[in-house]
């Protein structure tokens, strides 16, 4: 293939793309349940997802995990193929019930194995390892003794973490405690459309509250066990929260939620503290937003010093104001055009703007974009190719405004594209596909789409520039 041309584009502001070539690695980011399969195999344990799965109308077309990509038998192959594309890092998650398969007590060797190995094959091709520990798939023994609702479960991930640190650690220095806590603790226990499929609003807060407990109990653990050459952080999802339309009561929508999926997270993590607006939001739901579960000392640990924050960017959000509808007392708008197959709005610009905004309200925190891409219906290959330019327009827009963020004195040193391969993208079955890398779920090929090669020469016009 030809090399594609990479004109540098020009901002408003002073910052070429170029910029991107100083501090930031290029990679690339999946999930255990989402690509391994294998769930059956080595003494892995069932997890939250393998059983939400067999819930009837829980999951598109009745699907499962159990395949998946394969993952789990192909990662030499899939390895070799990163290496092929360039990637400088690769963004993996641990599965939980693979390495204890009952969340708690004996360690299941093979799992640690399979990671050790996967870590090491990295290396070997120079490729950064960054390891997510929680990616959604808890154990399932834990969820029958009550969970994320529970407090003891944050104790066991700590317990878990020190597992992962102490084994891999000489191979890992990137670690990852969670992966979007807010999808864990409201779409899995408020909306219930994800494991383990309760809706209770008090119990997905008193959930939220444990998820950032034990972010801070693992972060010790990860420090603990694999000492100073940890660099510790969290994936949030965050976004743009806009009005959909003027007057103080959709103002108000915005700013709570804004404060649901931004600032209740951040201002723990980074301010050891709770949004006030969104205690008070909380509280009124009757049971109390915490309960007896939070304890003095909780927000110290939750607190613990963080080295790099990651964020998980898609789409900014559009809310007005419906006082009937919830305890947020808001709508989502429409989202306008352009849109992905998932129905969220590509805005670029969004990317920015929420980063330049941690910059701002946070102070300056190093930042790894740990997710970012987009679904579309890819059409048959051709000649071994597989054409995305919409996939490749919406890469190609976020990147330019990633260094437009950069040249504002954003602080961004990684960005991972979600995702490498196409993959069991959760209550939407196979239905959806985000990868540069086209998986025929029949036969498992791998087939290249465009955005991989733009990616890839992407990457290899950014290692020019270093020199």
């Amino acid at each position: 293939m030809t090399t594609m041309d990479f004109t540098a584009p020009k901002f408003d502001g002073d910052g070429p793309v170029e910029s991107l070539a100083g501090n930031v690695r290029f990679g690339a980011a999946t999930a255990a349940f989402q690509v391994e399969g294998a769930t059956h195999a080595d003494g892995r344990g069932e997890s939250i997802w393998d059983r939400f799965c067999r819930t009837p109308g829980a999951v598109a077309n009745g699907d499962t995990g159990d395949i998946a990509c394969e993952h789990y038998r192909r990662w030499e192959a899939d390895l070799d193929l990163m290496a092929a594309l360039g990637l400088e890092s690769y963004r993996f998650s641990i599965a939980w019930p693979r390495v204890q398969p009952a969340g708690q007590g004996p360690v299941n060797a093979p799992g640690l194995r399979f990671y050790r190995l996967l870590a090491e094959g990295l290396r070997e091709r120079g490729i950064e390892p960054i390891a997510t520990l929680y990616h959604w798939d808890l154990p399932q023994a834990l969820q029958d003794e009550g969970g994320w609702a529970s407090r003891d479960t944050a104790l066991r991930f700590a317990e878990y973490a020190a597992i992962c640190g102490e084994a891999l650690g000489d191979v890992v220095t990137q670690w990852i405690t969670h992966n979007e806590p807010w999808v864990v603790a409201f779409l899995g226990h408020a909306a219930g459309v994800k494991a383990p499929g309760i809706r209770d609003w008090p119990t997905a807060v008193r959930v939220s509250h444990h998820l950032l407990l034990s972010h801070g109990l693992a972060t010790q653990a990860l420090r603990a066990s694999v000492g100073p050459s940890a660099s510790v952080g969290i994936a949030l999802n965050l976004a743009p929260v806009h009005a959909a339309g003027p007057g103080e009561d959709h103002e108000a929508a915005a700013r709570r939620m804004d404060g649901h999926l931004n600032r209740w997270f951040l201002d723990p993590i980074l301010r050891g503290r709770y949004p006030s607006d969104m205690l008070d939001v909380y509280e009124r739901m009757g049971d109390g937003a915490l309960g007896s579960e939070f304890r003095n000392g909780d927000l110290p640990v939750i607190a613990e010093p963080i080295d790099f924050l990651g964020v998980n960017y898609y789409f900014p959000q559009r809310v007005f104001a419906a006082p009937q509808d919830g305890p947020l007392g808001l709508h989502h708008a429409p989202a306008p055009p352009p849109t992905t197959t998932m129905g969220w709005e590509v805005d670029p610009g969004g990317l920015h703007d929420l980063l330049v905004r941690l910059r701002r309200d946070y102070g300056p925190l190093p930042v790894y974009i740990t997710e970012n891409g987009a679904s579309f219906d890819d059409p048959p290959e051709t000649e071994g190719l597989i054409e995305d330019p919409q996939r490749t327009a919406y890469l190609r827009g976020h990147l330019e405004a990633l260094a437009h963020a950069v040249a504002d004195g954003v602080d961004v040193r990684r960005y991972c594209v979600w995702s490498l391969l196409d993959n069991f993208e959760w209550e939407h079955g196979y239905d959806k596909r985000f990868g540069i890398v086209h998986v025929d779920y029949r036969t498992q090929r791998r087939s290249l789409k465009r955005s991989a090669l733009w990616y890839r020469d992407f990457i290899g016009w950014m290692r020019r520039l270093r020199g």
